[in-house]
């Protein structure tokens, strides 16, 4: 059964940086194209990022030049490094296939605050 798994949320403040991980058991990342997603309370869940297969990553206009999207294949684990947060970066953000697939994962918190 898939389930992704995210990490490395957590409270930092605007212009800060933080990395989250996914490991998706039951996901070969090598094979899926991935993304990131996120949710605030009240608002439908929101694409951020993509990794195809092949092909360049791609992303949404509010964090183009801010997050990066990566993968390692070797350990399985999707990245998003994000830089110069800012306090609408605050949401539950989630990883799964791309679309997305029925299991998603608790998320991880990312607060951006002072």
């Amino acid at each position: 059964q898939v389930q992704p798994v995210e990490s490395g949320g957590g409270l930092v403040q605007p212009g800060g940086s933080l990395r989250l991980s996914c490991v998706a058991s039951g996901i070969i990342l090598r094979f899926n194209a991935m993304a990131w997603y996120r949710q605030t309370p009240g608002k439908q869940r929101e694409w951020v990022a993509g990794l195809p297969i092949a092909g360049a990553t791609n992303y949404d206009d509010s964090v183009k030049g801010r997050f990066t999207i990566s993968k390692d294949n070797a350990k399985n684990t999707m990245y998003l490094q994000m830089n110069n947060l800012k306090p609408e970066d605050t949401a539950v953000y989630y990883c799964n296939t791309s679309p997305p697939g029925a299991n998603w994962g608790q998320g991880t918190q990312v607060t951006v605050s002072t």
